[in-house]
């Protein structure tokens, strides 16, 4: 089972606890776009195995919307913090290099 820490509240939610919210960090495009970024916005996604960076809301707590970082193939959790960070802090960059060397980072 998926556990997370909220970094607004600290409890330690289990996934029926919270709400999952997509991809982070993702460059957002709006009216004035082309129709091609807005597309590529709305629908497209790597979806890759491995490390992720995703929004979550801690629905049955505290209410707030927050940024975790984790691997898909293993459920890992390798940090969670604010969903107004612009990038991951240094702590969970390190924490994701120290399992995973071989990582590329965000893309």
């Amino acid at each position: 089972m998926l556990t997370l820490t909220c970094p607004y509240c600290g409890v330690k939610a289990d996934e029926t606890e919270l709400s999952p919210g997509g991809e982070a960090h993702l460059k957002r495009f709006g009216p004035g776009s082309s129709d091609g970024d807005f597309e590529a916005y709305m629908f497209a996604r790597a979806n890759t195995k491995g490390v992720h960076f995703e929004r979550w809301r801690h629905a049955y707590g505290c209410g707030k919307w927050f940024l975790a970082a984790r691997c898909t193939a293993t459920l890992e959790v390798f940090g969670t913090y604010a969903a107004q960070t612009t990038e991951p802090t240094p702590e969970i960059i390190s924490a994701v290099l120290a399992k995973r060397p071989g990582w590329e980072g965000l893309k």
